[in-house]
């Protein structure tokens, strides 16, 4: 067992500041109240922080620490399928892969959000359908997301909850990648 040093405190309390923040405008707040728009607008700076980091952030917050990759994330399945264990220091292909699907349905309902208070779209349907749609997506994704992780971490021994709130993984094999 080894610990490795993984996230970041930005990395971690973008993490938790957007489940709190998605979490409160897509269930608990009246999607009608300017508290919606301002958690919106919150959720806007989380983004942009986050855009920032993934370029100029620690090693493993960097975009480039995890570049989507079909073949790598099929590499990903076979090794769940056969049961094979490979420990990824930071993002796994598939991880990877759900990180950007999650920051890309987070920045449409941002748009869509922010396109609705504008004179130009304020009242259009289609618009207010898409920023619905994508929350449903974009919730979907973030149960998918946390089966994932519980299953991953089952999967490896690898307590991935537990790194996101440390900044820590502890490593049960020197077989990191």
């Amino acid at each position: 067992m080894r610990k490795v040093k993984v996230w970041d405190p930005i990395i971690r309390l973008f993490h938790w500041s957007v489940v709190l923040t998605f979490v409160a405008n897509a269930w608990a707040i009246d999607d009608e109240s300017k508290l919606h728009q301002q958690v919106g607008w919150l959720i806007v700076a989380l983004l942009g922080l986050r855009v920032l980091w993934g370029l100029v952030g620690t090693q493993h917050a960097r975009f480039s620490d995890f570049p989507p990759s079909i073949p790598a994330a099929m590499r990903q399945v076979q090794d769940i399928a056969t049961g094979r264990l490979h420990h990824h220091i930071g993002h796994s292909p598939l991880g990877a892969w759900m990180i950007y699907a999650l920051l890309l349905g987070l920045a449409g309902l941002c748009a869509t959000g922010v396109m609705m208070t504008t004179d130009r779209f304020w009242g259009i349907g289609w618009v207010e359908e898409i920023h619905e749609a994508l929350m449903v997506v974009t919730a979907v994704a973030a149960c998918v997301h946390v089966a994932a992780v519980v299953i991953e971490s089952r999967r490896t021994g690898v307590n991935l909850p537990r790194a996101m709130i440390t900044g820590t993984k502890v490593m049960p094999h020197d077989d990191a990648r």
